[in-house]
């Protein structure tokens, strides 16, 4: 028995799908679970407002597939960020959150990842690091009293596109409900712009990475890189993460053309050969 799961991200498949077809391809092309995406879209915002009988016929897809959803990435704070100066901004921001928190509870998802931005599209300051931070704290006691863990995601700005620039807002907040879920193709550009190890700064990240992000990537190119045309490490950043008793990964890939089936299966193929190198039974 396998001792990790590995998951694929909802926007490899086409939006146009239903949950359940999503499922059921998920289940076909051999993963072993699903994460939605809540992003910046008003369409996917609109999920959090789904009311009982639309969130039932999600679990109901789910049991009848037997592909749960496991882990939601919640990237519409880049549109509503935690850090902004606007107020009206912050409060939809921590709405978003609060019902993100909600979905997750009542759908049975874990693990949300969070976008590592204090703001996306106004200019990065003080203030709005002091604001992300007060927002954060809040964030986290609401996720806490629902037991759904918010995890960082590792970002393409300065701001916090390194798990050791992440694990400082973990570290302040010290809460079991607050981790790190880094994205190898993010990680790996930082290390060759600053001149660093990403392995080491993987390991920064020891016992509160939650989950990760399985990206390739490019220098100054963060997504839609082809597994196997980037530069990212897939065997040293597996081996490090299973050492670091990380169990749940995602593929990171969108569906950009008509062959995305194939796509599919080549993609978990490739990223399971890498995990048969190591030792991946129970014990």
């Amino acid at each position: 028995m396998k001792n990790y799961s590995l998951g694929l991200y909802e926007k490899s498949m086409p939006n146009n799908l239903t949950f359940k077809e999503k499922l059921e391809i998920t289940k076909k092309t051999g993963y072993d679970f699903m994460e939605i995406s809540i992003d910046e879209s008003d369409e996917k915002l609109k999920r959090l407002d789904y009311d009982s009988k639309n969130r039932f016929e999600i679990i109901q897809a789910m049991y009848e597939t037997k592909i749960p959803i496991r882990t939601m990435c919640l990237s519409g704070h880049r549109r509503y960020p935690l850090g902004s100066s606007d107020e009206s901004t912050r409060s939809k921001s921590i709405e978003i959150m609060e019902k993100a928190i909600d979905f997750a509870w009542d759908l049975g998802i874990r693990i949300i990842q969070i976008a590592g931005y204090d703001v996306y599209y106004e200019e990065s300051t003080q203030n709005t690091k002091e604001l992300f931070l007060e927002s954060l704290e809040q964030s986290v006691k609401i996720a806490s009293s629902k037991g759904v863990i918010l995890a960082f995601e590792t970002m393409e700005t300065e701001f916090m596109n390194t798990v050791y620039k992440a694990m400082i807002y973990v570290n302040k907040i010290n809460s079991p409900y607050l981790c790190v879920y880094p994205d190898s193709g993010n990680i790996t550009n930082a290390a060759k712009l600053y001149g660093l190890d990403e392995i080491d700064d993987l390991r920064d990240g020891k016992g509160k990475i939650a989950a990760l992000h399985l990206k390739e990537s490019l220098p100054g190119k963060y997504r839609e890189v082809p597994y196997e045309s980037g530069h990212v490490n897939f065997d040293s950043i597996i081996q490090t993460a299973l050492s670091l008793n990380v169990r749940l990964f995602v593929t990171e890939f969108w569906c950009i053309d008509d062959k995305w089936q194939e796509t599919l299966l080549n993609v978990n193929k490739f990223i399971n050969r890498k995990f048969n190198k190591f030792k991946t039974d129970f014990y």
